[in-house]
């Protein structure tokens, strides 16, 4: 799991339209904390700071101590609203967890070892069958990628969700052992050209022997200079 984000928040007194609107006309984002058998918590964060964390891709699997009034709350993204137009978040809901905590997170995949695959040194292509894996987990599990060796496959093979090894707790919503990626063959084969090569007129194979019209008139111009001789 990557180091725990942080971020400030303040309390937001009232509800609705109008609330929020302020709250947005003054540079901050509404935003709730709910879950854990404790009453919802409405606070407003830092629309820059928000914007930056989530543009991350990783957001929602990442945990956050969000301070409100020195308090810290420990809690997990779980959706953002965003602006039709400008993509700019309008709301957030965090959920608080504990120990007994269980989530479903979506999780990127990564490749490793591309120049150890002898069939991506042939010419192959990694198809990336799943960009991201739905485990179940407590949010202090969470991976933040999952790592797939290439080593030593060849064209034609795959890479399965058991070819990993998950830190304990953390297994996918499936006993199915899925394919996340294959190596495929190329669009294009090389073609190797098996066509006996030809002695040129130097005795080299591959070589043509086929002269160019400036070589024969050069060769015509020194046969008549030496007639002259």
């Amino acid at each position: 799991m990557a180091e725990i984000a942080t971020m400030s928040a303040e309390i937001r007194e009232g509800t609705g339209k109008g609330v929020a609107r302020a709250h947005r006309r003054m540079g901050r984002v509404p935003a709730v904390i709910y879950g854990n058998k404790i009453d919802p918590l409405l606070i407003s964060l830092d629309a820059k700071q928000l914007g930056i964390m989530s543009n991350d891709a990783r957001f929602f699997i990442q945990v956050v101590d969000v301070n409100v009034g020195g308090e810290i709350q420990q809690v997990l993204p779980r959706d953002v609203q965003l602006h039709p137009v400008t993509d700019r978040p309008l709301h957030v809901d965090f959920l608080r967890f504990n120990e007994k905590t269980r989530v479903v997170a979506s999780v990127p995949v990564s490749f490793k070892n591309h120049e150890e695959s002898p069939g991506l040194a042939r010419g192959g292509v990694l198809n990336i069958v799943r960009r991201e894996v739905e485990l179940m987990c407590s949010p202090l599990s969470i991976p933040q990628d999952l790592e797939f060796d290439l080593t030593g496959l060849e064209i034609g093979d795959s890479i399965h969700i058991h070819a990993i090894h998950l830190p304990s707790g953390v297994e996918p919503l499936t006993d199915r052992d899925f394919t996340v990626a294959t190596v495929a063959a190329p669009t294009v084969m090389t073609v190797e050209d098996d066509t006996p090569g030809v002695e040129g007129a130097e005795g080299e194979e591959g070589e043509v022997g086929v002269k160019t019209e400036a070589e024969d008139a050069g060769e015509e111009s020194g046969d008549s200079d030496d007639s002259d001789d």
